[in-house]
């Protein structure tokens, strides 16, 4: 078998992806109430457009700027709004949000099928995924519409599809990438016609040769789209480290992917920007995977926006054994939280519950200049370097050392044997440095 693309450095952490990669994706319940959140996207954050005691129906949209770099966000349920006021998110951060009591009975979507998707221009699907409120899905929830409007010195001759889903214990991808392969494809088709694109390229780590046979069954004589195997390892699914495993390509420090001529999106997003096109529906709700050792049935559900996750995690059965650390995302890049208040939000792609037996509780020590952080950096960074910065407060040297080239994927922390917290070392960084820039 012929070598699979990969890039240098990265980890092999234990995936656990078997506890949920084989449940098929079903609807999760109906919550009572919902915290829909002004803003759940890189950039400006949205105003509402409802007050405490107006009606919404689902897909309504009660929140929107005049800014370029922002999406829409929109109702997730039908009912009464009962207030706008700050909510603390997964972050910790307290976010204007829209705060909905959901009527007891549910409509359905009604599907708009009367669209002429091959007759869809670029503007048109740019227009579509802005509407539609769309945003990656894969965690860094960057508005679609602003990606599909890359500047005309860097024209992007290759779409990238991540269905690398690198993450440990998460799953969604997976089953969408089975479940919903023709409207993935559909979805990819449309981003490639929104950049003028010649390719496709949809890259699968090869724990997942299922979805690849089944993109490429769906592809059939597509010239335009294929499908390529990536080594599993993480973070194989990272913009940068996909873009240099498929192409060869390597996007400079502090420059976009358009620069070399690329556009990534998360198979979720290509999904959306097909339901939005071909089905009038806005980004209201998403596939995610609740999961864990410490969750009694692991499943992948479609999850209104705005659902407390602690419903999610009632839904699934409940905690089992003894529940030690609740991570919104996956164990890697994800949020620890400190209870099950936080909600669902467009980039919310797992809740991961770990039990005691796994979380190691010893506390950090001092480098013993081991390399390891160094070795596993993807970025080729420092992240020893950033700590020590960091630690003394000397911003300018920590950005020196690439503070702000980091992407968080957390192998040097995996990585340490002195159980150093750099990924939050490098967050401390990152807002000390954007703060300074502010005065």
């Amino acid at each position: 078998m012929a070598e699979m693309k990969t890039f240098k450095g990265g980890i092999h952490p234990p995936y656990n992806k078997e506890l949920a990669s084989g449940k098929a994706i079903k609807r999760g319940p109906v919550p009572k109430e919902v915290a829909i959140p002004l803003q759940q996207h890189i950039g400006a954050p949205c105003e509402a457009l409802v007050k405490a005691g107006d009606r919404v129906e689902v897909g309504q949209k009660i929140g929107e700027t005049g800014a370029f770099v922002s999406a829409p966000v929109h109702a997730s349920v039908s009912g009464t709004v009962k207030d706008v006021s700050k909510v603390t998110n997964f972050t910790g951060a307290s976010v204007m949000s829209v705060i909905i009591t959901a009527d007891a009975n549910q409509p359905e979507f009604v599907k708009k099928t009367d669209k002429d998707l091959d007759a869809l221009t670029a503007e048109e699907i740019r227009e579509i995924a802005k509407e539609a409120g769309l945003v990656g899905m894969g965690g860094a929830a960057f508005p679609t519409h602003v990606k599909l409007s890359p500047p005309k010195e860097s024209p992007v001759d290759t779409v990238v599809i991540n269905g690398c889903e690198c993450e440990p214990f998460l799953t969604c991808d997976h089953r969408q990438m089975l479940e919903r392969t023709n409207d993935m494809i559909a979805g990819a088709k449309l981003l490639q016609r929104a950049v003028g694109a010649n390719r496709v390229i949809i890259g699968v780590e090869a724990n997942k040769m299922d979805a690849v046979d089944a993109l490429r069954s769906g592809i059939g004589s597509d010239k335009d789209v294929s499908v390529e195997v990536l080594e599993v390892k993480y973070p194989e699914g990272a913009e940068k480290m996909l873009i240099f495993a498929l192409t060869g390509r390597r996007v400079p420090p502090g420059k976009l992917p358009s620069e070399v001529g690329c556009l990534v999106q998360n198979v979720g997003t290509a999904i959306a920007l097909y339901e939005a096109a071909a089905w009038g529906k806005p980004l209201y709700e998403r596939v995610l995977t609740v999961t864990g050792p410490g969750i009694r049935e692991p499943g992948n559900l479609i999850a209104a926006i705005g659902t407390p996750i602690s419903q999610l995690i009632d839904f699934c059965g409940g905690t089992v054994g003894n529940p030690a650390k609740l991570i919104i995302g996956g164990p890697m890049t994800g949020w620890a939280q400190s209870e099950e208040s936080a909600n669902v939000v467009k980039g919310t792609s797992g809740i991961v519950m770990l039990t005691s037996d796994v979380v190691e509780a010893a506390e950090e020590s001092d480098c013993v200049r081991c390399g390891k952080c160094l070795d596993a950096c993807p970025m080729f960074l420092s992240p020893n370097f950033i700590v020590q910065a960091t630690r003394r407060g000397q911003w300018d040297e920590a950005e020196e050392w690439g503070a702000l080239d980091c992407f968080e994927c957390g192998c040097c922390t995996f990585e340490c044997p002195a159980l150093i917290p750099h990924v939050q070392y490098t967050r401390t960084a990152k807002a000390k440095i954007a703060a300074l820039r502010k005065k």
